[in-house]
């Protein structure tokens, strides 16, 4: 690894034909000195970021959902912070890039009906549409287990060989089979791969021509609560509009809890827990015997534009080539159905993550001599509605594939305290992960791998669209291991609180919060990309990768 630290400001004389008195020709070369880079990574700082997130987590922004009042808020904080460290406009003259969506919000006032019994809204199930249409259903939709309803022949597993779902509605566990069995050897063992996630179902059973689709909630494979099912895909959900009005997606689709799963086995004269094991074992699928599935879907339909933030410090010599810090700046907005509280004001997700965007971009603005390479900062929206803005952005890059060299996503900082460890997503995915090996052995910390392999975290957020162009993608976070006894007390204490509010009305900024584990992360994701900025070469994904080109 080169040192991350560069050499004093020097002259260097350039001498050519010259006599022995004074050289022909002068030339500075400047780089930044370790006084000089020191003092730009020591100006990340808890104060500053506790402020910020507490401006963006406030009540007065809403939430900040796509297209409301506290977009608009969100989006004329962030210019003015980035006005004011010198960035300039990453989209043109503009510091946006227009996002089209259309929201569709269902009516709870529905019920499923399934073998003589009607399943209720919020409780039991939670359904809905991604056709943007004002009515929808299914009627007397028969009803079919497909185990995890996955179409993977690489894996030679296709759970929805030598069956016609056309007009049924299948059944679908979540996660994958590796997760049930703990096998390295099928799939990627207790690792999530993208056929695990949620909307690769839906996508699936689209594909095969299913009329609905109805994933079984278990917290523990999901990796979250029924309450963030109920609170996620309740209300507004947003999608890019589009002139065939996903006609291709399932009519309906959505998710019930496992108490319901197993008594609609039951009526069905199966057994629940036999038939996951039968779906782990292979490629799987049995008709619920005469059952049949019914429910209406009225939506109310908004089209409206939101936006990405792209903001520019321009590189010295190489300006093309951008080094791309994202995070979301999006959260779930206000629910005015709800009594007392109506915010979900969203502070640790992703607040924290937007407000580092600030603080890493002021180190870099700090800078005597500016990187030779150009410094992106890329919030971009809708992240919480399945990371549409950064899938926008990258089918509509601002800047060419070719022409970015890695991105650093940020999304929901550690608020516990230090970590002796540094958790990497996606670990030996690509190179990037040496950069930041390097950066925290300097911390004296180590890298460690995903703590929760089997909730797929690599997949769930933004760095995904750009791994998926095969831009070097690097997810990254304060790891489990405390540093001291006081900061293991403080986990033991708050790490409950914030687990029960992940996508809750309770994620809220705490003066409890021990930000200077997230300082450290934000100082070494700084020096990764005050590193890749003055390097010639790309860093490559690792010859395994499923993102290598």
């Amino acid at each position: 690894m080169k040192k991350i630290l560069s050499l004093a400001m020097v002259s260097v004389a350039v001498l050519a034909g010259c006599n022995d008195s004074k050289p022909q020709a002068q030339k500075e070369v400047a780089v930044n000195d370790a006084a000089a880079i020191a003092a730009s990574y020591n100006s990340i700082n808890a104060q500053q970021l506790a402020e910020h997130v507490k401006v963006l987590a406030s009540d007065e922004f809403g939430g900040r959902s796509p297209s409301t009042e506290g977009e608009k808020l969100t989006l004329d904080y962030l210019t003015k912070e980035f006005k004011a460290l010198g960035f300039e406009p990453g989209n043109g003259d503009s510091y946006f890039q227009e996002v089209p969506l259309v929201s569709i919000e269902a009516s709870p006032d529905m019920t499923l009906s399934i073998g003589g019994k009607d399943y209720q809204y919020g409780t039991d199930m939670v359904m809905g549409s991604s056709q943007i249409v004002e009515e929808i259903g299914i009627k007397d939709s028969p009803l079919v287990f497909v185990g995890y309803g996955v179409n993977a022949p690489e894996y030679n597993w296709n759970d929805y060989e030598g069956i016609d779902v056309k007009g049924k509605t299948v059944v679908i566990l979540v996660n994958d089979p590796g997760y049930a069995n703990k096998d390295p050897k099928q799939f990627t063992g207790e690792a999530m791969t993208y056929y695990g996630r949620w909307t690769y179902k839906y996508e699936e059973a689209s594909r095969q021509g299913a009329a609905g689709a109805i994933i079984v909630h278990e917290t523990a494979p999901a990796s979250y609560g029924w309450n963030v099912v109920k609170n996620s895909w309740s209300g507004e959900q947003f999608g890019f509009q589009r002139d065939d009005k996903n006609k291709d997606r399932v009519k309906v689709e959505g998710w019930i809890n496992s108490d319901v799963a197993k008594e609609l086995f039951a009526k069905a004269g199966l057994d629940f827990e036999a038939a996951k094991k039968e779906a782990a074992k292979g490629a799987y699928h049995v008709a619920m015997g005469d059952l049949t599935a019914s429910v209406d879907v009225k939506n109310t339909i908004k089209t409206s534009v939101s936006n990405n933030f792209i903001a520019t410090l321009p590189g010295r010599t190489k300006a093309d080539e951008h080094i791309i810090y994202t995070a979301h700046w999006d959260h779930l907005g206000t629910d005015k159905s709800l009594t007392g509280d109506q915010i979900y004001n969203g502070a640790v997700d992703n607040a924290t993550g937007t407000a580092a965007l600030i603080e890493v971009a002021e180190a870099f603005a700090k800078l005597p001599v500016r990187p030779e390479r150009s410094i992106t900062m890329l919030a971009v929206t809708a992240e919480e509605q399945g990371l549409l803005g950064s899938k926008f952005y990258a089918a509509n890059p601002i800047i060419a594939p070719a022409k970015t060299v890695a991105d650093i996503n940020m999304d929901a900082l550690d608020v516990v305290g230090r970590s002796a460890d540094v958790a990497v997503y996606g670990l030996g995915q690509s190179e990037l992960d040496n950069y930041l090996e390097a950066a925290v052995k300097k911390q004296g910390r180590v890298i460690s791998g995903d703590p929760r392999p089997a909730a797929g975290i690599y997949y769930r957020s933004d760095h995904f669209a750009f791994a998926n162009v095969g831009i070097p993608a690097l997810y990254a976070k304060s790891g489990k291991k405390p540093v001291d006894e006081a900061t293991a007390k403080l986990r033991a204490e708050l790490g409950p609180k914030l687990a029960k509010c992940y996508h809750g009305l309770c994620d809220e900024y705490s003066e409890q919060w021990d930000l200077s584990g997230a300082v450290e992360d934000m100082q070494a994701f700084f020096e990764v990309g005050y590193e890749l900025s003055k390097e010639s070469v790309w860093p490559q994904w690792s010859e395994k990768s499923e993102f290598k080109r």
